[in-house]
């Protein structure tokens, strides 16, 4: 990046739209969901782009320092250096909006979109009354982690960027195809999100999956297999 930070990626060259990958909060390339579709995008011979946000994973920087904003721009950024021609964007919870964010800057270069639970807007509806409160004067809010032994921070900088960047209360000017997966077992991410996301989206080819028994990550081996029969439908 312009400021000397170095972002970790894994890139395959292929055919068709590259299909880029964006993780969720506090998660990496490394991922299960991540690793199996770059896994399947060689085998099919398809362009696939993995990486990890600054602060996360093997990239440089200090995840408190972490926005959509900033995040967003590294993404970019790596698209722009890495990728020739149109884009598929995958964003699971988190990185379902910033996939967003990403759909938005990337204009005529989008050719599709896949959300896994994604999560547009969390910084409103994700935090009650007192939390936010907490973030507004500048201090970080910690929850319990379902998924790991250390709490989950929320560092006010990606709270205030994030309320800055909200979605849902408008539409959403991307108009290629888009298909939102959910889990209605998601404890995490309720959803009806993505519902309301396919409201607001402007393109009339939405297709919204809900998996009764699915849990927010959505990575058993049928979860995944239906993300990658998911991806081979779109261009």
């Amino acid at each position: 990046m312009p400021d000397g930070r170095r972002i970790a990626f894994r890139h395959r060259a292929g055919s068709g739209p590259t299909i880029v990958f964006l993780p969720g909060y506090m998660s990496d390339m490394a991922g299960g969901k991540a690793t199996a579709l770059f896994d399947w995008a060689g085998g099919a011979g398809r362009a696939c782009l993995l990486l990890d946000y600054s602060g996360c994973g093997d990239s440089d920087g200090d995840f408190a320092d972490g926005t959509l904003s900033r995040w967003r721009d590294e993404v970019m950024a790596l698209i722009e250096a890495q990728v020739e021609g149109e884009v598929v964007l995958v964003g699971s919870s988190m990185g379902g909006w910033l996939m967003l964010l990403v759909g938005l800057a990337l204009g005529e270069r989008l050719a599709g979109m896949v959300g896994i639970a994604a999560a547009p807007d969390f910084t409103q509806w994700g935090y009650d009354e007192t939390q936010r409160a907490t973030l507004a004067g500048g201090e970080p809010v910690f929850e319990d982690n379902p998924y790991g032994p250390d709490p989950t921070p929320t560092f006010p900088a990606f709270w205030r960027d994030g309320q800055d960047n909200r979605l849902l209360d408008a539409p959403i000017a991307i108009r290629c195809p888009v298909r939102l997966l959910h889990g209605q077992a998601d404890r995490d991410v309720p959803w009806e999100t993505s519902l309301r996301l396919a409201e607001r989206i402007e393109s009339p080819d939405v297709v919204v999956t809900l998996v009764k028994d699915g849990d927010h990550r959505l990575s058993r081996d049928a979860d995944i297999a239906r993300l990658i029969g998911t991806v081979e439908t779109l261009p």
